[in-house]
């Protein structure tokens, strides 16, 4: 849907930009889109949480049995990430607690 403004220029809805970008919601590409966009805000969780507990990369790293390069992979979003190491990240290094949402 296209809204217009005072001066009658189209105004693009952040759904329509990333049709546009990515395909509709379905095709290969936006399904590859969304996957790395989840992995982000994943890694965006994991980095704040750490940050709010006042700990390092390296000293999480060390806790859960990783590696620092590895923590700084999940937390730019270039890693895939296995639901058990999200827990022994969030709920054992971090002292969080992770509940799922299925929509």
């Amino acid at each position: 849907m296209k809204v217009k403004d005072q001066k009658s220029k189209a105004i693009t809805t952040f759904d329509e930009h990333l049709d546009k970008r990515y395909g509709e919601i379905g095709t290969s590409k936006r399904t590859e889109f969304e996957i790395k966009a989840k992995a982000f805000a994943i890694g965006e969780v994991i980095r704040e949480e750490r940050r709010l507990a006042s700990m390092t990369q390296e000293e999480l790293a060390e806790k859960t049995g990783t590696k620092k390069s590895f923590i700084s992979r999940i937390e730019n979003g270039h890693s895939d990430i296995q639901l058990s190491t999200l827990y022994k990240l969030l709920e054992y290094g971090l002292g969080r607690k992770i509940t799922l949402t299925i929509e």
